[in-house]
């Protein structure tokens, strides 16, 4: 093996005050950046230069998305009941049986209410999907529901053609999110009902959530009592604390 050439002390030194030097200008610059930042005027609770960030995220994102794409599933003997994480919305214990599901026209009128026996009365689907959490966990999981575009066939004869985006929220209100209509549109986005045939538990959303493997866990709401159809983004809980509106994957 060749020898390592030996420094002289001279040479350490210049090496030494090199680093320390750049290592300097680096920092000044990450603190002059972060300080610029923290000084742009605010969209959502964010600095607007990182929603900015969000919004160009979201444009890539939405320009691949294509209907007849399939996300990855997964065998069934993969699959556990998925982790619980986060009880926004679904602190509060119900009554089940008494539970229903109001639909709503962008205009605010009330279109329909339903029971869990109409929502099974769609054709049942199952998918064994990754669930993605913002915060950098995923897990395979298997749901059985209806898709959401039957639901939505329920009411098409009462809705205009310009459908942008699906407003849901939890009984209490405490939850909400908004998803783009192409993402509830597609065949992997259902209305769970069932979590390896038997029903979903309180803390995973019952008696109907959301899944989908098109977007993270944020979106992906428990608990369902609204459903708003829309002709225009509506509130989504985390994208109004600074989080990414489309979340998309």
């Amino acid at each position: 093996m060749p020898e390592q050439p030996e420094l002289t002390e001279e040479e350490y030194r210049r090496r030494a005050r090199r680093s320390l030097l750049v290592g300097g200008v680096a920092s000044f610059a990450g603190y002059r950046g972060w300080r610029w930042i923290q000084d742009q005027p605010e969209a959502d609770n964010i600095p607007q230069v990182l929603r900015d960030g969000h919004e160009l995220n979201e444009s890539i994102w939405s320009s691949l998305f294509r209907e007849d794409h399939q996300a990855r599933t997964f065998s069934r003997e993969s699959a556990d009941i998925l982790r619980v994480n986060g009880l926004i919305g679904i602190r509060d214990e119900i009554d089940l049986d008494s539970w229903q599901l109001d639909v709503f026209g962008p205009d605010g009128e009330q279109l329909a209410t339903h029971t869990l026996d109409d929502i099974k009365a769609l054709p049942r689907h199952e998918m064994t999907i990754e669930h993605k959490c913002i915060e950098g966990w995923a897990q395979i999981t298997n749901w059985q529901g209806a898709r959401f575009s039957d639901f939505m066939a329920l009411h098409a004869d009462r809705l205009p053609d310009d459908i942008s985006d699906i407003y849901l929220e939890t009984p209490d209100g405490d939850y909400y999110v908004t998803v783009d209509i192409e993402t509830m549109r597609h065949d992997q986005s259902l209305l769970v009902y069932d979590n390896f045939d038997v029903p979903i538990n309180d803390r995973n959303g019952a008696p109907l959530r959301l899944a989908t493997p098109l977007k993270y866990g944020i979106k992906q709401i428990k608990r369902i009592g609204q459903i708003h159809f829309r002709t225009e983004q509506g509130a989504d809980y985390w994208g109004e604390r600074g989080y990414d509106y489309y979340a998309g994957l």
